[in-house]
């Protein structure tokens, strides 16, 4: 049973008296190993390690351990530790463990739960709903996924997933089931014919993200803790096997991304802590030994050209990009841009006979325009500030993004994709963050996320702007239309 997805960060109630405050290891064992077991690994809870919590703030983690989490078995502690006590607790979290954590192959096996049989399962839609149209989104802040028709805007169904699901789910195929990965390790497979999870396998301590091949066999995790690849089966998600990245300050290459480049049936593998991209080709005879390309620097992440031909990949070294060449295996360029550029969210379109590929920038506000057969900046197009996420439609004028950070991140900018300028600003909700759009299938509505617990869907007519529907959400993170994410369609991300 999944208890307690957020970052819950104490077990059930206690039935000791609380501890010193200055023997946190105590409070620890006393108040919290029962749910997220003694060596903060996770069980009924998520894992508390520093790699889990990074993106936590320390004000979060002091609140849920004092008032607890609505919704869940994280009880609240504000009664039973004092300020100091909690205070201390949270920081004791966020510190490393005194032996490395690891996570092995007899512990990913022991992890695996099948909770259904697919082959038992109608083999076809049982909701009535269009299965290419639907979205799966994201519930980023009570930690749940709904499933929402893409024609009525009406959720299907609402579960509870693991802790923080990160990279953006993937789906099969022919869109029948989707895969979660959280960030504390948990790989996941819902068959959205039925609307049931069918398994779940913990592949490490701390995920990146997960890609699943074209032909629909096997799943990909990179993994940050411990460091390195982990192969499963996709129809049940068993363990297939470990794929060891090379070491780098005696332990493994973490790994920055995976993804599927479906017309070379492989998976393409950046690592974070060698000058390496992989190309793991899952071809029918394949054994999943990777082909190393070297890269200029260390990478972060990446996107493709439309030919899979090649990799955009964010290059700190470069101060923007650099352009590898997957059929000769060389870094062909560097791309000289400002600031950071957020490659993995770039999109491409085609302007006038020539294609374009648009990135945002997570430090400075401007969107770089390249043309995508010189690799030249055309134009950098000003923002209100620094931007996350870009999407757009075949059928839509504008490429949509967002204002993600700084005071002015309720604003979206909608560019258009022949002029190259900011053609309209909107507010959805002043004052709250609004971020990543995904269009539906056909691509002339689109769902926009208010990233607040007091947020919600919006649904606009992408022709007119007119606002069509509000669905209230608890910080809607992200959304994925099952159609355009199998189609790789342009406008939206791998």
């Amino acid at each position: 049973m999944r208890l307690a997805r957020f970052f819950a960060v104490l077990g059930l109630f206690l039935a000791c008296a609380p501890a010193m405050a200055d023997d946190t290891s105590q409070l620890y064992l006393l108040h919290c190993q029962s749910c997220h077991g003694p060596d903060r690994l996770g069980g009924t809870g998520p894992a508390l390690l520093p790699e889990s919590l990074a993106r936590i703030k320390r004000a979060d983690v002091i609140d849920a351990i004092r008032n607890g989490r609505p919704a869940s078995q994280m009880a609240s502690f504000g009664s039973v530790l004092d300020a100091s006590q909690i205070e201390a607790l949270a920081d004791y979290l966020h510190r490393s463990t005194a032996r490395p954590p690891a996570w092995t192959d007899a512990d990913i096996r022991a992890s695996h739960r099948l909770l259904a049989h697919p082959e038992q399962l109608p083999a076809t839609p049982q909701h009535g709903a269009d299965p290419l149209n639907l979205f799966v989104v994201v519930e980023a802040g009570n930690h749940h996924v709904v499933i929402l028709d893409g024609d009525r805007f009406e959720p299907l169904a609402r579960f509870p997933s693991h802790f923080a699901l990160h990279g953006g789910p993937k789906f099969s195929p022919d869109g029948r089931y989707v895969y979660f990965a959280s960030r504390d390790g948990w790989v996941s497979v819902y068959d959205l014919h039925n609307l049931t999870m069918i398994a779940e396998t913990r592949a490490g301590l701390n995920t990146r993200n997960l890609a699943v091949s074209s032909d629909g066999r096997w799943v990909l995790v990179g993994n940050y803790l411990p460091g390195g690849l982990v192969l499963l089966d996709a129809r049940d998600l068993s363990f297939v096997k470990r794929i060891d990245t090379p070491l780098a300050n005696g332990a493994p290459s973490r790994v920055s991304a995976v993804y599927t480049a479906p017309p070379r049936q492989s998976f393409i593998v950046a690592l974070k802590d060698v000058q390496e991209v992989w190309e793991l080709s899952y071809g029918a005879s394949a054994d999943f030994t990777p082909r190393r390309l070297p890269a200029r620097d260390f990478l972060d992440d990446f996107s493709f050209t439309p030919d899979y031909r090649h990799l955009l990949a964010t290059s700190r070294k470069a101060q923007g990009g650099q352009v590898i060449d997957l059929d000769t295996g060389r870094a062909i360029r560097d791309i000289a841009l400002p600031g950071m550029p957020h490659l993995g969210s770039g999109i491409y379109w085609q302007r006038g006979d020539d294609w374009v590929f648009a990135t945002p920038n997570i430090s400075k506000g401007l969107i770089s325009v390249l043309d995508m057969r010189t690799w030249q900046l055309i134009k950098e197009i000003p923002t209100e500030g620094p931007g996350f996420f870009m999407r757009s439609h075949r059928n839509s004028r504008y490429a949509w993004t967002d204002v993600f950070f700084g005071p002015n991140n309720d604003a979206v900018h909608l560019i258009d994709k022949q002029t190259l300028a900011v053609a309209h600003t909107l507010r959805p909700m002043p004052g709250k963050n609004a971020a990543h759009v995904e269009f539906t299938r056909d691509g002339r509505h689109l769902l926009l996320s208010v990233w607040d617990p007091d947020g919600a869907l919006i649904v606009y007519d992408s022709h007119t702007l007119d606002e069509i529907k509000r669905i209230p959400m608890n910080k809607p993170s992200g959304k994925y239309n099952v159609g355009n994410k199998i189609a790789y369609a342009e406008g939206t991300s791998h």
